[in-house]
């Protein structure tokens, strides 16, 4: 007896397929938009070649047919498509594949009026961190406090900067006392996806590369938590002491902007 269930998910795979192809415009690919098209959106031919598959694979993808697909082959059509993390998701689960964490996908990245709300904050030092607290932007006073722009990307983590940075944990005169709070809301973040494999990878990175952090990480019960250092000092060693408010960016990819305050 046919399996209704997923026919019916392969019908609505079809579907889904179809209306992002046809939303897309040659120009925003990269392709040449000249000419008259029958159709809106961009032909499967062209969509096939943007991902670097075979054509014969992706139409069949499309059509619903039962055929096995990698990981690799639903990320390279789903860049093509310019699926954003959402989307990604929902094309993996379409396919019954366990969808990847986001970082796979594509770096975390905020919109334009997103930056322009942060480069609005001129006397407020203020960035984005995604769920495992790496910074994906920030605006000039951020910058001037943390020198993010001067960091490789990967470096550019709050817990990495506290727990494995020693000349940064030299400009925070509070170490011993934020230091545990910090941990203890990256503790919470990582308690509401326990099985986060980037979220996983940097604790087991941080218990190797800091003692403090790998013995506070097992104990039980830190007092208090913190989403932002509270105080610091700056390049010139004059100490500042900030608050801190959280706002929410993009709740599907874990995305919060931290905005600082002079006390």
């Amino acid at each position: 007896m046919p399996d209704r269930t997923l026919a019916r998910t392969r019908t609505e795979l079809s579907d889904f397929l179809m209306r992002r192809r046809k939303r897309l415009v040659a120009a925003e690919a990269g392709l040449p938009s000249a000419g008259q098209r029958r159709t809106p959106g961009l032909r499967r031919e062209e969509v096939a070649a943007l991902a670097g598959v075979g054509l014969t694979w992706y139409t069949w993808f499309e059509q619903g047919r039962d055929i096995q697909v990698s990981e690799s082959f639903l990320l390279r059509v789903a860049k093509a498509l310019k699926l954003d993390d959402a989307e990604c998701g929902h094309l993996f689960l379409l396919a019954h594949r366990r969808p990847p964490p986001p970082e796979t996908y594509q770096w975390p990245s905020v919109g334009p009026l997103i930056q322009n709300l942060l480069d609005d904050l001129t006397m407020r030092p203020a960035y984005v961190v995604n769920l495992r607290w790496d910074v994906v932007a920030w605006n000039k006073a951020a910058d001037d406090l943390f020198g993010f722009a001067g960091r490789e990307r990967t470096e550019r983590n709050i817990m990495r900067l506290v727990f494995a940075d020693p000349e940064f944990r030299h400009r925070l005169p509070e170490w011993r006392h934020e230091a545990p709070k910090l941990l203890a809301q990256f503790r919470y973040d990582l308690a509401g996806h326990p099985d986060d494999p980037a979220m996983l990878a940097l604790v087991s990175e941080l218990k190797r590369l800091s003692p403090d952090f790998r013995r506070w990480f097992e104990q039980p019960g830190l007092e208090g938590y913190a989403r932002g250092i509270g105080a610091i000092l700056d390049l010139g060693g004059t100490s500042s002491c900030f608050l801190h408010e959280m706002l929410i960016v993009d709740e599907y990819r874990h995305l919060r902007m931290v905005v600082y305050f002079r006390q």
